[in-house]
């Protein structure tokens, strides 16, 4: 049995994958768990695919290598699901969380999903797009795993988040709130099998 929990993070270029798996490990950290973030760069250029990873656990952990069993699996865009494995190495009973319109019974049988596989989807690119004026998946899809996985309790990953966005968004108050309302409406808005 493994001592740490992993998600691994699909995107493209531009979407925000490495933000978010940064975004998610300052919350995980800030609650006293042990936490690493990392990207995986092929070519770097806007629309590329690209992931990034998290290592989450209740003690220090030692492993620094790439992610092979990923517990989740996070798509910030469906597209990705035609192009590139993005269930290779995901655990029995692991989670998958896509940025998509369908539900999760037509991902699955779209794309042939295992039925060991526990499948959420959720209209991310809508909810940011309403929220922040772009499409940013990034933020609406840690507030989907968070639904998912119940990995960290919601409201202090929220009030952490403000904090951060509060200091990187100093002049923009309108970026933090449309990047919190995203992640609360799409805690609420994503749909499970």
């Amino acid at each position: 049995m493994k001592d740490f929990f992993e998600i691994r993070w699909h995107g493209r270029g531009g979407q925000g994958a490495k933000t978010v798996a940064l975004l998610f490990a300052d919350a995980a950290l800030a609650t006293g768990k042990y936490i690493q973030a990392f990207p995986e760069y092929g070519p770097e250029r806007m629309g590329a695919p690209v992931q990034s990873f998290n290592r989450l656990a209740d003690r220090e952990i030692t492993v620094h290598c790439s992610v092979e069993n990923p517990d989740v699996v996070v798509i910030l865009d469906q597209s990705l699901m035609s192009t590139v494995d993005t269930t290779e190495g995901l655990n029995d009973g692991g989670v998958l969380i896509i940025n998509t319109v369908k539900k999760p019974s037509e991902i699955r049988e779209a794309y042939k999903v295992r039925k060991e596989i526990k499948i959420f989807t959720v209209d991310a690119s809508k909810i940011s797009v309403d929220e922040i004026g772009s499409n940013k998946p990034n933020t609406p899809m840690f507030g989907a795993l968070i639904k998912a996985t119940s990995i960290l309790d919601f409201d202090k990953m929220l009030l952490d988040t403000e904090e951060k966005l509060k200091k990187k968004f100093k002049s923009k108050p309108e970026v933090v709130a449309g990047n919190i309302n995203s992640i609360k409406r799409a805690y609420q808005e994503v749909v499970a099998e």
